[in-house]
């Protein structure tokens, strides 16, 4: 049987004096939202171009989010196989 799941990723951006935070917050509901964090600044040699600083801010908060979410899963299966009987 095919089973479906959605879990948003909901990714805020803050900017303040040429740098970007960003926090990606996925709420799976099977345990507590986890935060990935993120964040860029602006070249000061270079043109403030805000769509990048969000880009790299955003994906740096991603990154962090997927490794949490890498641990979560080792941490699980961890849990998991100390139940089993030899395991």
């Amino acid at each position: 049987m095919l089973t479906t799941r959605v879990w948003p990723i909901a990714i805020h951006l803050t900017d303040a004096d040429g740098h970007t935070h960003a926090e990606a917050v996925l709420a799976s509901g099977a345990t507590e939202a986890l935060r990935g964090k993120g964040y860029a600044r602006c070249d000061p040699s270079g043109v403030d171009v805000a769509e990048i600083g969000d880009e790299l801010a955003a994906a740096r908060a991603l990154a962090d989010l997927s490794t949490q979410l890498l641990a979560a899963a080792a941490e699980d299966v961890q849990a998991v196989r100390a139940k089993i009987p030899g395991g």
